[in-house]
């Protein structure tokens, strides 16, 4: 059965939109790849709860008021994974900070140089969707 997960694009402030935080995750799947901050919705939490505990959690910034962007399918059968990663975006609140027990480095990253990584899940796409919205 496909899990629920949850994906943040960060900015630091309202003014550098094209500037996001990756991190390098530490665990697998996906281990040493970079990614978005994110992960799986705990029971009885809502998708707006989990993306902010995730990101306090593995970046140690506040998340507050996430705006919703798009769901994204990942199906990853050579890692057994399957989900419905829901995507936010937003600024990060406060210093971003190396949480090591999920993720092994933090970056802040200019957009055109995330998209030109190979970011784990589906997180190219969702990187992708902001950056269009951003032209707009």
């Amino acid at each position: 059965m496909a899990k629920a997960t949850v994906a943040a694009i960060i900015t630091p402030d309202d003014e550098r939109l094209d500037l996001i935080l990756l991190t390098k995750r530490n665990v697998p799947p996906f281990k040493g790849q970079w990614c978005l901050p994110g992960g799986h919705i705990d029971d009885y939490e809502t998708a707006e709860e989990a993306v902010v505990r995730e990101v306090k959690e593995e970046t140690g910034l506040l998340f507050r008021e996430p705006v919703f962007l798009h769901f994204f399918n990942e199906l990853f059968p050579e890692y057994h994974f399957h989900a419905v990663a829901l995507a936010f975006y937003g600024k990060g609140i406060g210093s971003a900070e190396l949480m090591p027990d999920e993720v092994e480095q933090i970056s802040w990253v200019p957009l055109h140089e995330a998209l030109a990584l190979p970011l784990a899940f589906n997180h190219n796409q969702i990187v992708q969707l902001y950056a269009q919205q951003l032209a707009h």
